[in-house]
This record gives C-alpha cells, structure tokens and sequence, in this order.
C-alpha cells in the first residue's frame, strides 16, 4: 500500500506550479490518474486550490524533486513520518445527555455482576465518576429507589467489546493474586430470568 501525500490535490497543485516534474511522476506521487494532473495544469480542474508544499511539510525533499526532475521515469517517495499524528488519549468516555440518566442502571449492573471490575474501570467504561459509583453501592444515590441494574451494553452506555476487555483484565488480575474469580449470574451468561 503506498501511502499518499496530505491534501494530494493541493500537492499536485504545488509539483505543477513549481517543479518540471512529469504529469506521469505528480499522478504517480498524488495518487490521481495523468489526466486529471494534465486538467490541474490546463486551469480546469481545482481551480481556486492553493498549492500545499510537500517539502515545508516534511513530505518530500528538494533532492527527491531533483532527483526525479533529472530522471522521467523515476518515481518519487514520500518521507516516512517522522512525527506521526497523535490520537487523543482515552480519557472519559463521552455519554449523551438523553442516557445519562441510564447511567447509575448500569453501575448497579456492574457493581453486581463484574464485583472483580475497579472503580477505574467502571469510571473508563461508563464515563462516570468515582462518587456516583460510591453513591450507587452504597445505595446514598439522589434516585435510589429507582435504579434497576441493566446492562450497559443493552442501554447503549459501553460495547460488548470493551466490558469484555475490563473483565478479562480484572479476572487476569485476580488470578495473579490467586483470589477467587466471582462466577457471573445466569442472567449475564444468556439464561435470562424465566419467563411468565
């Protein structure tokens, strides 16, 4: 897999405007078909786009435009990324204000299903907080007798994935301090309550 230029038109724009490279090496490079490089150059494609340079980007170098300037069938290549981007890291986790009320459900479903789950990772897998969880399990919560354990993944508070990923840590965890690991109930193993 090749990897493109960022913003490959503006770049194609910028190769034309500025190098004597060929429309074959500029498709090559941006990914486009000649053509399309050949209707950049002739003013009827991407008109009004300002030109990106590849080189104050730190995409090419002036030798690799040089280089392929002197040699029409030399292809360029982009510079590995040095710097790749940074993904914001996992903080807590965004709910919609329409389930927020869903929330202290699911902490009382955790709380008595997953005992071996941390406050940590209740916190991670619901975007709530320490205290709500505290005020859920100690029954000090403003809408206690209301609160229904459900699970979380049905309300739409966390996926399937995730809870199963908190759980196997918690359980791993377990095991290294040789505790017992709690058995979940008949309910969360798919042996729902009998039916009426």
């Amino acid at each position: 897999m090749t990897t493109l230029p960022l913003m490959p038109k503006a770049t194609a724009v910028w190769l034309i405007e500025k190098t004597a490279l060929s429309f074959e090496q500029i498709a090559a490079f941006c990914g486009m078909h000649p053509l399309e490089v050949q209707a950049i150059a002739d003013g009827e494609v991407a008109q009004g786009i300002v030109g990106y340079d590849p080189v104050a980007n730190h995409q090419l170098t002036l030798e690799e435009i040089r280089r392929c300037e002197a040699t029409p069938t030399a292809r360029l290549k982009i510079l590995a990324s040095g710097n790749p981007v940074r993904r914001r890291s996992k903080g807590a986790r965004y709910t919609p204000v329409a389930k927020r009320h869903d929330r202290p459900d699911g902490i009382a479903f955790l709380l008595r299903n997953y005992p071996q789950l941390s406050d940590q990772q209740v916190v991670k897998l619901l975007g709530t907080t320490k205290d709500t969880i505290a005020k859920v399990r100690d029954k000090q919560h403003w809408n206690t007798p209301n609160i229904k354990p459900r699970d979380p993944v049905t309300i739409g508070l966390c996926s399937q994935t995730d809870l199963n990923a908190a759980v196997a840590e918690a359980n791993t965890k377990l095991e290294r301090e040789g505790a017992d690991i709690p058995t979940p109930s008949p309910e969360v193993m798919g042996f729902g309550a009998s039916e009426d």
